[in-house]
């Protein structure tokens, strides 16, 4: 799986969600590779899109689309100053990955001494994670640049999410996410209250 990750200031919140509607409607269907799409705006209005391909192959296929590049043409209009794009070709899917079920979307990125230990760790603690917190659908780990990654994990609601930090963690998992912790170093967190969770037709 590879994933982008695209940033910026929304100028003109209400354009860019149609302008997102118009690419899922309308360019979608010949976007080959594509997997999904995990979108929003968090409350100091940045907008962060994750978007989901095959293969880097797959997503460079749809850049260079002539449909494409008119659509970003008028959607990049929606933004108050520059977009970032990031692009990660390592990602570790944990819980199964992304889940449309979402009512809430965290996203963290920041900048870890060690990505492929961030990999491992995911791995292992799945199991415990399924058990412990049955609010957490799924969440993707990305990373690029050698040491940079943007982590989004996927909630049944916001509210269950807030409730279930508050329980303690035994004693096995803890070790775990501590040293998780350590190797995420500082973290932006970018709250995804009503994410737009988009996956093409089966």
């Amino acid at each position: 799986m590879f994933i982008q990750v695209i940033q910026g200031k929304a100028a003109d919140p209400d354009r860019l969600r149609r302008c997102m509607d118009r690419w899922t409607e309308e360019l979608q269907p010949g976007a080959v590779g594509y997997l999904g799409t995990t979108c929003g705006l968090c409350n100091d209005g940045t907008f962060i899109a994750l978007a989901r391909f095959e293969s880097e192959e797959a997503a460079r296929r749809n850049s260079a689309r002539p449909e494409q590049g008119a659509w970003w043409a008028e959607t990049e209009q929606c933004f108050d100053g520059p977009v970032t794009f990031m692009d990660c070709p390592e990602v570790t899917q944990w819980l199964g990955g992304g889940s449309d079920e979402a009512g809430f979307v965290q996203v963290m990125e920041g900048h870890t001494r060690d990505a492929g230990r961030m990999h491992e760790l995911l791995t292992q603690s799945t199991d415990r994670v399924r058990e412990l917190r049955p609010e957490i659908l799924g969440g993707t780990l990305a990373t690029f640049g050698g040491d940079a990654y943007v982590e989004a994990v996927y909630f049944t609601s916001e509210d269950e999410a807030r409730a279930a930090e508050k329980l303690e963690i035994p004693d096995d998992l803890r070790s775990l996410l501590e040293e998780e912790s350590k190797l995420m170093g500082e973290v932006e967190y970018y709250d995804l209250h009503h994410p737009m969770l988009v996956s093409p037709p089966r």
